[in-house]
């Protein structure tokens, strides 16, 4: 990237938010940090055509407006762990049996190593199937789908944090959540800013394939509309929004993305302040996407 262009994108920098942590080895906190330095869990793909790989020199990273020296950039190819969250509330514009094929295609789709956790949801959150890499067995659970009552998203979200994501940290690097629905809540005792928030603070990346909002794009009181809470949700944890209706090629990114396209990068923040939010802006040269969490926690030692 060209000086000019760097100074372009600088008066980006308190605009744009794009942070991500990892789990640690033995010096570091399950929030990503050390007394060794902080290390970003990015997704990063070229866009150009081009074989090269993506090195370190193509990368430019500004932790609250500050350019920072970055220590190391390599792929992670470590397995997965994926949460598939499902709407099974009475309203939801699909069938049971589309809810079924598109979770079915997470199965065929995953490599080895990783694992399928699934919960529907209505009022309660409920286990459809524990963790598992057998497709024959993800079918067979998922004859328990249906449709009823409400959705409790926001609630659903929280139990699958608090009692199937956060127990694997901080042995598992690599975690996702993937939502299947439209977005729309209505009655969860947790509040939509406390379980963005949560997700912010963990390493966890949230994926949605979207079905369209059976409430017209209605305004929602004291909460985002239904359709820009699954946007919300994904582009502040480094995920990816897909229609749900191409299940298919959906399954396919997403597991293609955690395995193939997943990286580690390292760096020692300089001249930041331990105890503020850390803002980071990262960005590439030209052909290079990137994505990477939106909100990072103060790395308080």
């Amino acid at each position: 990237m060209t000086k000019t262009a760097r100074k372009l994108f600088f008066p980006a920098l308190c605009l744009l938010l794009c942070v991500s942590t990892d789990l640690s080895q033995s010096r570091r906190s399950s929030k990503g940090d050390s007394v060794e330095g902080t290390i970003l869990n990015v997704s990063a793909v070229r866009t150009d055509k081009k074989a090269d790989p993506i090195k370190l020199e193509d990368l430019f990273l500004y932790e609250n407006g500050i350019e920072q020296k970055l220590k190391n950039f390599v792929p992670d190819p470590s397995p997965s762990k994926i949460v598939i969250l499902v709407d099974n509330s009475q309203t939801l514009p699909t069938s049971v049996e589309a809810l079924k094929n598109a979770v079915m295609e997470f199965a065929y789709e995953i490599f080895d190593g990783d694992q399928l956790f699934v919960l529907a949801y209505d009022e309660h959150a409920e286990i459809i199937q524990e963790w598992t890499d057998d497709s024959k067995k993800m079918e067979k659970s998922l004859t328990t789908f249906r449709k009823k009552g409400q959705p409790f998203l926001f609630d659903a979200i929280h139990s699958s944090m608090k009692e199937v994501l956060l127990p694997l940290m901080p042995g598992t690097r690599k975690t996702a959540l993937v939502v299947i629905g439209d977005g729309l809540d209505r009655g969860s005792k947790v509040p939509f800013d406390k379980v963005l928030t949560e997700l912010e603070n963990e390493n966890v990346t949230v994926y949605s394939l979207q079905i369209a909002d059976r409430t017209g794009g209605a305004y929602r009181r004291d909460q985002p509309k239904a359709s820009a809470v699954i946007t919300q949700l994904a582009e502040d944890t480094g995920g990816k929004v897909f229609p749900f209706d191409e299940a298919q090629n959906a399954a396919k990114s997403i597991c293609d993305e955690l395995r193939k396209n997943r990286y580690l990068l390292s760096y020692t923040p300089t001249n930041t302040s331990s105890y503020d939010a850390r803002k980071i802006f990262l960005i590439g040269n030209e052909g290079i996407s990137l994505r990477t969490k939106a909100v990072h926690p103060p790395n308080v030692k």
